[in-house]
């Protein structure tokens, strides 16, 4: 896999333009343009979709009497929650989920009916209905924030910082994110890039979230529990 500077020179070949000669501590323009881009186009890239190399497990271990959780403090690259896939770590396999404000703010004031843990996110934060007893074991899955990494001791970045970074991402599809934000702040045409840019991101998107789902419910009550299984927003296990 080609570092970032590599792959922004490698663009400049195809589009006929200046290579940057390196993408930090420099004051040239045609440098500071190509890093722009390639910022632009890794930050693009990690709001496309759910892509299996952004997808990860996080826990969240609960404290007594505490019904918020700052996500900093327990998983730092934190990106977006994936919807259907939180979990109480136990025997049962318990679901939990996100609730909606007309829900919280039913359940709060009124009653939680069912007694199941609830909670919803909100400014960067876990916040439980009521706090859930102590020493649970919430599990996850979330899409990271990681767009590269650094290219000589592989530690996962949430930003550029050199020119060994290597994106996280299908090389190709970083290129064809590259060229056509190049193009386009140069001012020239890019809609034939920009057309086989979506048409690329849409097959890996698509090729990465074909396998089946695995469900993880379990315990008496399967019925109930899968009622609420759907990994990814797809389909029931």
């Amino acid at each position: 896999m080609k570092n970032i500077l590599q792959i922004c020179q490698d663009v400049a070949a195809v589009a006929c333009v200046q290579a940057p000669t390196t993408l930090f501590g420099s004051d040239g323009q045609n440098d500071k343009i190509f890093l722009s881009v390639a910022t632009d186009a890794l930050n693009g890239l990690l709001r496309y979709g759910d892509w299996q190399e952004l997808t990860k497990d996080g826990v969240l271990l609960t404290c007594e009497n505490r019904s918020d959780y700052p996500i900093a403090s327990f998983c730092p690259d934190f990106y977006q929650l994936l919807n259907n896939t939180v979990y109480i770590k136990d025997a049962a396999e318990k679901v939990i989920g996100a609730i909606t404000p007309e829900q919280w703010q039913r359940d709060k004031y009124f009653h939680n009916a069912d007694g199941d843990i609830k909670f919803k996110i909100q400014n960067s934060m876990f916040r439980f209905l009521t706090p859930p007893p102590p020493n649970i074991k919430i599990v996850f899955q979330y899409r990271s924030a990681v767009i590269a990494y650094d290219g000589k001791i592989f530690t996962e970045k949430t930003e550029l910082s050199a020119d060994t970074d290597i994106p996280v991402f299908d090389e190709y599809l970083v290129k064809l994110a590259i060229r056509w934000r190049l193009q386009a702040r140069n001012g020239q045409s890019y809609a034939e890039e920009y057309a086989e840019y979506e048409r690329e991101c849409r097959k890996k998107l698509g090729a990465s979230l074909a396998t089946k789902d695995i469900c993880l419910a379990g315990g008496d009550d399967i019925n109930k529990i899968n009622d609420g299984v759907i990994v990814y927003g797809k389909n029931k296990c």
